[in-house]
């Protein structure tokens, strides 16, 4: 578990742009159950989470198209709502910083750390935004 004080600010980056916190598994299974579309950043301490992952995330909600709900969980801290996350993301390897959206329940789009490592934040926000174009309505 990583201390407070560390991740308290990396934890409001996302808080002051309008997600969700999710930190019980219970509380990821409530999110997954509504209607529409939920989108999920596992957060973490690392670099690519700071430089790409979260400002890829807020910069996506710009544009048009938008999931019904946007929420997050902190790899390191959150540990069952994050397991909770995992199990719905299966067959993606546990991965974080990582980015997933469902619709109705069900993974529709993962971003994959793989994905995120050594790409620009617009990057991150434009592939956001073409699966909200397809998923969102």
């Amino acid at each position: 578990m990583y201390p407070p004080e560390i991740v308290n600010p990396m934890r409001q980056e996302l808080v002051n742009a309008g997600f969700t916190e999710l930190k019980s598994a219970d509380a990821v299974t409530e999110a997954l159950k509504k209607e529409g579309t939920t989108l999920v950043m596992i957060n973490s301490v690392c670099g690519c989470a700071a430089g790409t992952a979260r400002p890829g995330a807020i910069a996506s909600l710009e544009f048009d198209k938008i999931p019904t709900q946007i929420t997050t969980v902190f790899a390191g801290v959150d540990a069952e709502a994050v397991a909770a996350v995992r199990a719905q993301t299966a067959p993606f390897p546990p991965s974080s910083p990582a980015i997933a959206l469902f619709k109705d329940g069900a993974l529709v789009h993962m971003l994959e750390r793989h994905h995120i490592e050594g790409r620009p934040a617009e990057v991150i926000a434009s592939n956001l935004a073409a699966a909200y174009e397809e998923f969102c309505s």
